[in-house]
C-alpha cells in the first residue's frame, strides 16, 4: 500500500521544510518552472484562489488588477508567502485552511489555481472538486504539476522510488495530473507536458 498522511502530518512536515524550501527548488525554478509559471498563471483573472500556496512562489506573476487570495495547510509555508508579497508589495488575503474542505461558497472565484501540489494532497480527488465548486461556472482553474513521466525507464524509477520520496516530502511524484483532473470529473481543456513528460501544465473548467 502506498505511503499516506493526514493534512496534519503534511502540515506538520511542511512547517519544518517551510524556512529553506525555496532554496531546495531553487536550479528547477531557474532552468523550467519559473518560465512555466509566469506562462501559467498569468492567465488569471479576476477574483483569484491559489490552493496550496506554498512559500508564494507563482504571486509575481499574476496580472495587475487580480484580487488574490491564497490558502495553505501549512502555518510556516504561509508565512514565508507573506514575506513574499510585502517584499512584491501585493495585497493578498491568506488563510490557513485544508484544501479538501475549502470555506468558501460555491462560486466564489473567477480562477482557482494551484502547483505542484495535488502530489501532497491525501485525497487530489476531493480537492479538485473543490476546487470546481468555487471555481464559478465561466470561469477556469490553472495548475502547473508534476506526476509520471512518459518516458519508460523515468516512470519506472519513480514507481520504484514513490514510497521513499513521500516518506521525506510527502510527495507521490508518479501520481497522474491530467487523470486526476478527469476523475474528479472537471472539463480538461488543455495539458501541455515538459520535461519528459513529468511537468503537466494543465487548463480546466467546472
Amino acid at each position: 500500500m502506498p505511503v499516506s498522511f493526514t493534512a496534519a502530518e503534511i502540515a506538520q512536515k511542511y512547517d519544518s521544510l517551510a524556512a529553506y524550501y525555496d532554496r531546495v527548488e531553487l536550479a528547477a525554478e531557474f532552468f523550467l518552472l519559473s518560465r512555466l509559471r509566469r506562462a501559467c498563471f498569468r492567465r488569471a483573472t479576476g477574483d483569484v484562489l491559489e490552493v496550496a500556496v506554498g512559500t508564494g512562489g507563482n504571486l509575481k506573476f499574476y496580472r495587475a488588477g487580480c484580487r488574490i487570495t491564497a490558502i495553505d495547510v501549512s502555518q510556516g509555508m504561509l508565512e514565508q508567502a507573506r514575506r513574499h508579497a510585502e517584499k512584491l508589495k501585493l495585497k493578498v488575503d491568506f488563510q490557513l485552511m485544508d484544501a479538501t474542505a475549502l470555506r468558501f461558497p460555491d462560486n466564489s472565484f473567477d480562477t482557482v489555481t494551484s502547483s505542484l501540489s495535488t502530489c501532497t494532497f491525501p485525497d487530489p480527488i476531493v480537492v479538485l472538486r473543490e476546487m470546481a465548486r468555487v471555481c464559478r461556472d465561466d470561469g477556469h482553474i490553472l495548475l502547473l504539476e508534476h506526476g509520471r513521466s512518459s518516458v519508460k525507464l523515468f516512470g519506472w524509477l519513480q514507481d520504484r522510488l514513490a514510497d521513499w520520496h513521500a516518506r521525506r516530502v510527502a510527495c507521490h511524484w508518479n501520481r497522474d495530473p491530467a487523470g486526476m483532473v478527469l476523475q474528479a470529473r472537471l472539463r480538461l481543456l488543455s495539458d501541455q507536458a515538459h520535461l519528459f513528460g513529468v511537468v503537466h501544465m494543465i487548463e480546466a473548467a467546472p
